[in-house]
């Protein structure tokens, strides 16, 4: 079974640059959401492209299961639909701890967001000068959302949050 336990964060200054290793491009799309919330996502990675299925469990735990498709195949879907994010992802080594930092381009720019897998939600956690507000659960911060209804149109009470952090 793969299981995801993430937890995600807001940035509040560019303290983390220093601390990168590995930078991708990514561009998603999102086919669906189920009733039961099951999401479908098709993800281009450099000349790698994968299918995902989504679902929040429970906490910060999620299911995540990824398939390999043809490229070919998901550059059809995704040209066919408007429900699509871009993003630069960073790959951070801290503390022993493997960060990641997404700093979304288009209509979720400037948004930029820290995320890091865990073991169990137990796991204790010690947090990096460069995080601010804890986002974990927050949906509308979730990637399915900032697809739907990107950071560019946000009610004011979204961003004056954000701003105060």
């Amino acid at each position: 079974m793969a299981l995801e336990i993430e937890r995600r964060f807001l940035i509040k200054n560019e303290n983390w640059k220093e601390f990168i290793n590995k930078k991708i491009y990514i561009e998603q799309g999102y086919l669906s959401k189920s009733l039961d919330g099951w999401i479908i996502r098709v993800r281009l990675i450099g000349k790698n492209s994968k299918l995902a299925l989504k679902k929040h469990i429970k906490g910060f735990t999620n299911f995540e299961f990824e398939y390999s498709i043809p490229r070919s195949d998901a550059e059809i879907i995704m040209s066919n639909l408007s429900n699509t994010i871009k993003k630069d992802r960073y790959f951070l080594e801290i503390e022993k701890k493997s960060w990641i930092i997404d700093c979304f381009k288009e209509n979720n720019y400037p948004l930029e967001i820290a995320e890091i897998e865990l073991s169990n939600e137990d796991e204790d956690l010690i947090l990096p000068s460069f995080i601010s507000k804890e986002i974990t659960g927050l949906t509308h911060y979730s990637n399915f959302s900032l697809a739907n209804k990107p950071f560019s149109e946000w009610e004011e009470e979204y961003l004056t949050t954000l701003k105060s952090n």
